[in-house]
């Protein structure tokens, strides 16, 4: 069986310490860049309004200069910054995860390349609804008031 080496959690471990490093660097020789991230795993707070979400493509280029540049801050596995959209400039904190950033730009030229995908959140099995009601013990007791 084949694995896809791209997507091992030891290469998606290597890739992300590798562009938080790498924007660490950036971020210390004063440099601004550009970053292409895939759009379904970006949030935006507040969220962009339709017209211009509808706008984008799977991936969209950010390029970090200025006030939006100014803005950038790395976090716990996320790249942070707020931009304006659209003609009327919308203000937006953009959250993106790192693994979700798939280039990273200084003027022309390409200096990191990602292959991973960012990690998911487990799911975790749903319990039914009676079995969530029944772990809270105050709702054990309103239960037996109602039989009684």
């Amino acid at each position: 069986m084949t694995i896809n080496l791209f997507q091992t959690p030891e290469y998606k471990a290597l890739m992300q310490e590798h562009i938080e490093k790498t924007i660490s660097y950036l971020f210390n020789k004063d440099q601004e860049f550009a970053l292409a991230c895939e759009i379904k795993y970006l949030n935006f707070n507040p969220e962009l309004p339709s017209d211009i979400k509808d706008t984008f493509k799977e991936t969209v280029l950010f390029i970090l200069s200025g006030y939006t540049y100014e803005t950038a801050k790395l976090e716990e596995g996320y790249f942070y910054f707020e931009a304006g959209f659209g003609n009327d400039n919308f203000g937006s904190t953009v959250t993106v995860p790192l693994l979700a950033i798939k280039q990273l730009f200084v003027g022309d030229h390409p200096i990191v390349l990602n292959l991973a995908e960012p990690v998911t959140e487990k799911k975790t099995s749903k319990k039914s609804s009676m079995e969530a009601l029944m772990n809270n013990p105050e709702n054990k007791k309103l239960l037996k008031k109602k039989k009684l």
